[in-house]
């Protein structure tokens, strides 16, 4: 690319890296995984940022590459790239406070399918219209009504008497 190109480039990015680590961390719930997810976006966004620039919104084709890295890094499963070397990771020191609700919700969320988990997290912590979720994730409205009610039964189910009457 050219100075110029570069340029805008970084002025996108520099600009957007908060809201995508906002949404990256709210699809994941792990600051370091939101960080990896931002990275690989913004990455695979500057190998295409010539053809990337002349979009009429960049900033929901920037989302729909974030949400499809999410999905496609919840897909790797088992077979991820480990980088620790067989040691395992230190574990922090248990909190003595109480759960709070954000880490039961977090933790529900983490145990719903990826699909499910992404159109609940944009439709409803970062406040999306049914057919822009439709259009990040590449599916019908339809699909995006149906996997929300999926996604919130089973938060139901998961929570249990947890949540009262909030899901």
């Amino acid at each position: 690319m050219n100075d110029e190109t570069d340029a805008g480039y970084l002025e996108y990015v520099t600009g957007r890296i908060p809201a995508l680590r906002r949404v990256a961390y709210l699809l994941s719930g792990d600051e370091h995984q939101a960080d990896d997810l931002v990275q690989e976006t913004i990455t695979k966004l500057y190998a295409t940022w010539p053809r990337v620039a002349k979009v009429d919104n960049v900033d929901a084709y920037v989302h729909t590459m974030l949400v499809r890295t999410f999905l496609d890094d919840r897909r790797r499963g088992w077979w991820r790239v480990s980088l620790r070397g067989g040691a395992p990771p230190e574990q922090p020191a248990a909190p003595n406070t109480p759960v709070e609700e954000k880490a039961v919700l977090r933790a529900a969320l983490g145990r719903i399918p990826a699909r499910q988990q992404a159109v609940l997290v944009l439709r409803f912590l970062c406040d999306r219209p049914v057919a822009d979720v439709a259009e990040l994730l590449g599916c019908s409205e339809g699909t995006v009504k149906s996997q929300t009610s999926h996604g919130l039964s089973a938060l139901r189910r998961i929570l249990g008497d947890r949540v009262g009457g909030a899901l």
